[in-house]
């Protein structure tokens, strides 16, 4: 493998919530030429661009952005990863920089969600009380809605109950104190999807969508989109001292995918693929969870963000609730968490959300967060869990120059 090192020189998410005067690739293009322009560079300087959009169909968004941003022939990557297709993205730009081919790779993100209500995932092949041989997996009857569901808010609701009922103490209430927390940072981000402050008792007496997640527990559909521009470290060194001062190091970047287990043909898992991906991150990052000054990790639900604790090991194994309890993941604790506001207020766009948790850590490392500042910040984590699944950790740090 390269010893080259690769630094994000710019990255931009755009304002997430309704866009109707934009479509899908107006908002890739916004987010595109805002990278370009917060890098100090351009389209014709771009060795590769990796894109995705998940729920836009079979247009090659990757292709699409040359045609309205520059057309230079590089070599174009449509990318689908279910909710970690961002992050995959700025993975492939990285892996080309960090061979050699290429000296600067741009990752794009978007996606057209408003509107779109719960993604519910599944489907009921059939109403009837009988099941019908079809098709290539005929061998196998969907189950959704027989003996249990495969629907997002179904699967990570019994996620978070299973924890508390391995570990002790999740319950109602402390999964709403946790999107209590979050509704509350969202109101220091103005590109949140929903900058509004939500009380204890608001959050628990809303619409139940899967127990214990009441609708703004759960994850906020929109439209947004997110681009980051990478580049490798000695061409970096060519650049100004000004785009060397704001290059945020890529100390770690990891995808992982489920490995087999029983269990996982019951309920998924999203434990094993994060902790792995996690302590390979620590790895190849020389450092550990003490060493984070801030984490924006996928809260799909507040269910998720409970399990993630301990899957990221920033406390210990079944200590996810007392992490909690301690005060350490809000703003100003210990290990401020999902200080964007997370998937719950900021919103998730699929193919964006990502790359707009790496802006997220890298706004702070590079002193430019404003009232939500972590004073301080020179090492974040951010983390993103698609289901199917494919898990994307990167680590990053402050330029030293």
């Amino acid at each position: 493998m390269s010893s080259e090192d690769v630094y994000i020189l710019g990255i931009k998410m755009t304002k997430f919530g309704k866009h109707k005067e934009l479509d899908t690739l107006d908002l890739a293009c916004e987010a595109t030429f805002a990278a370009l322009a917060d890098g100090g560079v351009t389209m014709k300087d771009m060795g590769i661009i990796a894109a995705g959009n998940l729920m836009g169909g079979a247009a090659p968004i990757a292709q699409l952005i040359q045609k309205q941003a520059g057309q230079t022939g590089i070599p174009a990557y449509n990318v689908s990863n279910a909710c970690a297709t961002g992050a995959t993205a700025l993975r492939v730009a990285c892996m080309s920089v960090k061979a050699g081919e290429s000296d600067f790779g741009l990752a794009v993100g978007v996606e057209k969600l408003a509107g779109a209500g719960l993604l519910a995932g599944g489907s009921r092949k059939s109403d009837g009380d009988s099941w019908q041989r079809s098709g290539r997996y005929g061998a196998v009857a969907p189950v959704d809605g027989r003996i249990g569901t495969d629907t997002m808010p179904g699967v990570f609701a019994q996620i978070g109950m299973e924890y508390g009922n391995k570990y002790g103490g999740a319950n109602f209430e402390l999964f709403a104190q946790i999107s209590e927390k979050n509704h509350g940072h969202s109101t220091l981000n103005p590109l949140a999807a929903y900058s509004k402050k939500m009380s204890l008792e608001e959050i628990m007496g809303d619409l139940m969508i899967a127990y214990p997640n009441t609708r703004p527990m759960c994850s906020a559909n929109c439209d947004g989109a997110a681009a980051a521009v990478v580049v490798s470290a000695s061409k970096l060194a060519t650049l100004s001292l000004e785009q060397q001062r704001r290059a945020v190091k890529i100390s770690a970047s990891i995808l992982t995918s489920d490995p087999f287990e029983e269990a996982c043909q019951v309920l998924p898992n999203v434990n094993t693929l994060t902790r792995n991906a996690a302590t390979q991150a620590y790895e190849q990052a020389g450092v550990g969870p003490a060493d984070l000054d801030l984490v924006e990790l996928h809260d799909c639900f507040a269910t998720a963000e409970l399990v993630h604790y301990d899957n990221l090991m920033l406390c210990e194994e079944g200590g996810a609730v007392d992490f909690f309890k301690s005060g350490a993941p809000f703003r100003d604790g210990t290990t401020p968490v999902n200080v964007s506001g997370g998937l719950q207020s900021k919103g998730h766009p699929i193919a964006a959300t990502g790359i707009a948790n790496i802006w997220e850590v890298c706004h702070h490392l590079r002193g430019e967060a404003g009232p939500r500042q972590i004073e301080g910040a020179k090492v974040g984590l951010a983390h993103v869990i698609g289901l199917a699944s494919a898990c994307g950790v990167h680590i990053l740090e402050k330029s030293a120059a």
